[in-house]
């Protein structure tokens, strides 16, 4: 399978997932600088990016169900390690980003910074992941389309 034979929903979550790093480190950038009103648009534009890109991925798996990673050895341990830390913190994300909100309408801006201390690295490290997993399984490791599975190699017995 190749990246144009990919499910368009899979390539627009990827590209959403890169949009939503864009754009938390353009916000970081922006509040490091003293711009807060750009800061504001930074950070609530990566949440409703987010918010469009979880929408894309629910329906996606309910309309693709599970798609198996094809590489094997240490690059399918690697992929599982990614995937696992991944879905762990990506469970942590909408709490934490809402949290922050509500912390900024309340004027609470310690606290919002202290939490943003730790809100900031997870969800960016979700939003690149998910770029990461996507190019891992869709793109470097791709499984064969059904009719076209790799012949098997030398030594196998084929029944």
């Amino acid at each position: 399978m190749t990246l144009l034979a990919t499910h368009p929903l899979a390539t627009t979550n990827a590209v959403l997932n890169a949009l939503a790093t864009v754009l938390l480190v353009a916000g970081w950038v922006a509040i490091a600088r003293g711009h807060w009103r750009l800061h504001r648009g930074c950070m609530v534009a990566a949440f409703a990016v987010s918010a469009v890109f979880l929408a894309c991925y629910l329906t996606y798996h309910a309309l693709v169900g599970h798609v198996p990673f094809t590489g094997r050895g240490t690059v399918r341990t690697a992929y599982l390690a990614i995937l696992a830390s991944h879905i762990v913190l990506a469970a942590t994300v909408p709490f934490l980003a809402v949290a922050m909100f509500v912390l900024a309408a309340r004027g609470r801006w310690g606290a919002h910074r202290h939490l943003g201390r730790w809100t900031l690295p997870i969800w960016l490290y979700v939003s690149v992941t998910g770029v990461i997993i996507y190019l891992m399984l869709y793109v470097w490791f791709p499984a064969a389309p059904p009719g076209l599975e790799p012949l098997p190699g030398p030594g196998v017995r084929v029944e």
